[in-house]
């Protein structure tokens, strides 16, 4: 009677239910995982007195070497975990160990672990560094709190000894193995100045959280010259200018007359003067590869300078406007030194126009001297870059179409809240064009592109 009754499938059922459950309970053992897609961090760094404060929050599923314990289908076994120091040793191998702060130079020590906590993910405590601070120094979740570890946060509190908080402090995140794709949210709370945001991609290198001037301005002209070398499109630009004016007096008029178009345009978007409709940049874009594709086909037709230092200053506009792009993700390192960054920028741009005019113009001359003439060989570079700008004014306007831009959105965009520098950019048109009257002389009228010796 007993065996019949342990063979019943009813028995057997409950047998397996009870199995089970114990299974549920039984802790797991730890694990790694993969590497996640994308991965935000959030982060603050304080200086106080004779330390410095580090608030760092990052998904726990992006620390991916580490091991967690859980139970059952995968929560977190925080008795387990708290009593392993599962967490803090997470903490400092991802963090207290890769993040590198320094102080004039130097880099700090080691930092020391002053508070941890395992958070919900909908907590919203790191909106600002008051309400993270008192987050991850408050109660720790229940025990028995049921957390899917792919889920949680973890938030830690670093201690960094230092010898002043008015000292220079720069940062290296290298957080970039945590994920794909990783942003680093920081914000900086220097002891007398208002909080500064910076959002970094990957590896961003040294940052520096207060720069000074001569800092910000060198960064700056750096990045403009590297910039416009990697700008194919503004690089052809130039080239065009180049092919039929290559004498240093026509060609000094129409590449000032770019120089001071794309400067204006630079700093106005800079300073939010600029229309900040999504179908503006691609619009930029747009019109850069169709201003590269007019002046090739006017090389071609034949140009003249008294015409092309006019036509060089609409498109230098426009090109600003594709300068200020690249400037946006970047601006957040100029600290307090605004306009110096901006200008510092446009410093090397300049000076990376002026590399490619020293290296262009020579070519050019030697080219037409022995392997082509002028004429024939202007009316072949010119086609080329014609036919590259062509491809890429097809594409972007593809890409510009996507965008259902109405007759009043366009208006509102580009009149309402640019009509002030556009203003401007006339009278500055003007002033340009009163000094190129003023440097011309009546005994020797402007080149053109089909003129000997031009």
């Amino acid at each position: 009677m007993t065996l019949h009754r342990l063979t019943r499938p009813d028995s057997l059922i409950a047998l397996a239910v009870v199995t089970m459950g114990l299974l549920l309970t039984l802790p797991a053992p730890p694990r790694a995982h993969d590497i996640p897609a994308d991965v935000t961090v959030q982060a603050f760094v304080k200086p106080e007195g004779q330390r410095l404060r580090l608030l760092v929050r990052v998904p726990l599923e992006a620390l991916s070497d580490m091991s967690f314990s859980t139970i059952g289908p995968g929560y977190i076994d925080f008795a387990r975990a708290s009593e392993r120091r599962e967490f803090e040793e997470a903490a400092m191998v991802w963090m207290g160990q890769e993040v590198r702060i320094f102080e004039n130079g130097t880099r700090l020590e080691t930092p020391t672990i002053a508070a941890i906590k395992i958070s919900l993910p909908s907590s919203r405590a790191f909106e600002t560094y008051d309400g993270a601070l008192e987050h991850v120094q408050g109660a720790p979740l229940p025990v028995g709190t049921q957390l899917p570890w792919q889920q949680a946060v973890l938030d830690v509190l670093f201690d960094y000894p230092i010898d002043s908080d008015r000292s220079e402090f720069s940062i290296r995140p290298s957080l970039e193995r945590m994920g794909v794709r990783v942003i680093t949210v920081l914000r900086f709370l220097p002891p007398d100045g208002a909080e500064r945001a910076f959002e970094l991609r990957g590896d961003p290198g040294l940052v520096r959280l207060d720069p000074r001037w001569h800092q910000a301005a060198w960064r700056f002209v750096v990045m403009g010259f590297e910039h416009i070398l990697d700008g194919t499109d503004h690089l052809l630009f130039l080239a065009c200018l180049v092919i039929p004016f290559r004498r240093l007096r026509s060609l000094a008029v129409i590449v000032t007359a770019f120089t001071v178009a794309h400067s204006f345009t630079l700093l106005a978007s800079a300073y939010n003067l600029a229309p900040d409709a999504l179908w503006f940049p691609p619009l930029v874009e747009t019109l850069i590869a169709m201003s590269i594709a007019y002046m090739a086909l006017e090389n071609i037709i034949g140009a003249e300078t008294r015409r092309r230092w006019a036509i060089t200053f609409i498109f230098g506009l426009v090109h600003g406007f594709g300068f200020s792009f690249a400037l946006r993700e970047t601006l957040q390192f100029a600290g307090t030194h605004l306009l110096t960054s901006l200008l510092s920028f446009n410093i090397g741009v300049e000076l990376g126009q002026l590399l490619v005019l020293l290296l262009l113009v020579p070519a050019l001359n030697l080219l037409f001297r022995y392997l082509v003439a002028e004429r024939m060989g202007t009316i072949l570079l010119s086609a080329l870059v014609a036919h590259t700008s062509w491809h890429w004014m097809a594409e972007r306007w593809e890409i510009l179409s996507q965008f259902p831009i109405t007759w009043a959105a366009f208006s509102r965009a580009m009149f309402t809240g640019a009509m002030g520098w556009l203003l401007l950019a006339i009278l500055m048109a003007g002033m340009v064009w009163a000094g190129f009257k003023a440097l011309q002389s009546p005994d020797h009228p402007p080149a053109s592109a089909g003129a000997p010796g031009a």
